[in-house]
């Protein structure tokens, strides 16, 4: 497994050298007035541009001799997060590398918490997966100055936390089976000062797993539930749950090979889980935070379980198999099972779930059900204000009757709201009492954008986060 998956671009220098090249960002509304007070040289060339400060146009001025001096790069109001992104796009294939080397950028026109979330989009623009490229690419990171009284170590937790996400997802499973995300999540506990348990294989029945084990045992990667804590034990108990299904080929139930081409992502939950983690402990959030994740590889052999098995559960509940493709739901319900046994205060489980919730939001916007509907609303005004979209959708319990079964408790699959009757599915193992959040993701970029390149990327950690800032203080 590649060793740069803590990684994060060097995008930021500590002052603008003598080089420097302004960075000078205008609202549609704000660029009248900034024209008013240019210079006539600066007005003439505008006026003779189609340049009209709308989100994302760019122009670039230049001095008497030649010399590049501004770039000017529209953005909106308010300011969003990868309003700055095109401009590092721009910077780099526009530039040659002795010019990017030898330059510095300075943001001007933004401050405080406006100028943070420009940053953080800069260096998302930055972001580059070539692990496995044998030529890398030659272009250097652009450097942007930090504007004052921004607060570094927060922006660069949010970059390290994304840049986590991306560069677990973006590995491919001959490299990222459960032994290496057991590996990865190690690395991760020794760097941010988390205690880690992990419990394997065999293990696993003797303590009381049995779907994660299931699940996993028709592949050679043996499964596990990874177990990590941090943070005061006197603290808000929260615990965080990632599906952590390294390689799903469907199973039994085999996916058609343009749906399995994509399904490294299938432990995005699990990159997730760790991405939110860092940046609760870099914040110091006042929690006692707890992280679970089922990791296995759902594949075919002799040994795999099949549709219409009957199987145990955790909490005593047994599932009839619905569709061997349906295994997420299984390993994260006895996940759900023990974080609930501790009555955390909140418990949050990421997922790529489901295609019914890509069907219902798209790629672009992550669905989120709760048990408190006033949680998943609240979530998506902070989506919003993130620019990290989630989506409520219905968490309807007359569905209940659609993963009934005539044979065990409960089957795992059944009826036409396929993202909600998973959720309910899950919320069977969750206590009654405990606030419950299921965020159902694709945590895949499909396109190239600013600041998003194609691949794995992050869907809702931001939004959660900026949740639980406020319900933590």
């Amino acid at each position: 497994m590649p060793k740069t998956f803590l990684t994060a671009p060097a995008a930021f220098t500590a002052t603008a050298g003598k080089n420097a090249v302004t960075l000078q960002v205008l609202t549609r509304t704000g660029f009248e007035a900034w024209v008013k007070k240019a210079p006539a040289q600066v007005k003439q060339r505008i006026e003779q541009s189609p340049f009209g400060a709308k989100p994302g146009q760019i122009m670039s001025l230049y001095n008497d001799k030649g010399a590049l001096t501004t770039i000017l790069i529209g953005i909106n109001d308010p300011v969003q997060l990868f309003d700055l992104s095109p401009a590092c796009d721009y910077v780099i294939r526009s530039l040659t590398d002795k010019t990017i080397k030898s330059t510095t950028f300075k943001l001007e026109g933004l401050k405080g918490k406006d100028a943070e979330k420009a940053c953080i989009g800069w260096g998302l623009a930055a972001y580059r997966f070539e692990d496995y490229k044998t030529e890398k690419s030659a272009t250097l990171v652009p450097k942007l100055a930090w504007p004052e009284k921004v607060d570094k170590k927060s922006v660069e937790a949010h970059l390290e936390s994304a840049c986590l996400i991306r560069n677990l997802i973006n590995i491919p499973a001959n490299d990222l089976g459960p032994d290496e995300l057991e590996k990865a999540a190690r690395t991760f506990a020794t760097a941010e000062g988390l205690t880690i348990k992990v419990t394997k294989d065999k293990d696993l029945i003797k303590n009381n797993f049995p779907m994660i084990y299931e699940v996993g045992k028709g592949s050679p990667r043996r499964p596990r539930l990874i177990d990590m804590q941090w943070g005061n034990a006197k603290h808000k108990k929260l615990t965080l749950v990632g599906k952590g299904v390294c390689f799903d080929t469907g199973g039994l139930n085999l996916k058609p090979g343009g749906a399995m081409y994509t399904m490294k992502k299938d432990m995005g939950g699990a990159a997730h889980v760790l991405g939110l983690a860092m940046l609760i402990i870099r914040h110091k959030l006042p929690v006692r935070l707890r992280v679970l994740i089922p990791a296995v590889e759902n594949s075919v052999s002799g040994e795999s379980y099949r549709p219409a098995d009957v199987i145990n559960s955790r909490k005593g509940l047994t599932v009839e198999v619905g569709d061997t493709d349906a295994e997420g739901r299984l390993v994260l319900a006895d996940a759900l099972t023990l974080a609930s046994e501790e009555k955390p205060d909140f418990l949050i489980d990421f997922a790529t779930l489901t295609g019914a919730a890509r069907v219902a939001t798209g790629m672009d916007m992550a669905a989120v059900f709760s048990n408190d509907v006033k949680i998943a609303f609240s979530l998506k005004d902070y989506g919003d204000a993130a620019q990290d979209y989630m989506w409520p959708l219905p968490l309807h319990q007359a569905y209940r009757k659609d993963i009934a079964s005539n044979i065990a408790d409960l089957c795992s699959t059944g009826g036409k709201a396929g993202a909600t009757t998973a959720a309910l599915f899950l919320e069977t193992f969750v206590d009654a009492k405990t606030d419950w959040v299921h965020v159902d993701l694709s945590a895949w970029e499909e396109g190239s954008r600013p600041g998003r390149s194609k691949g794995g990327t992050e869907m809702g950690s931001r939004a959660v986060f900026a949740y639980l800032q406020d319900r933590f203080r």
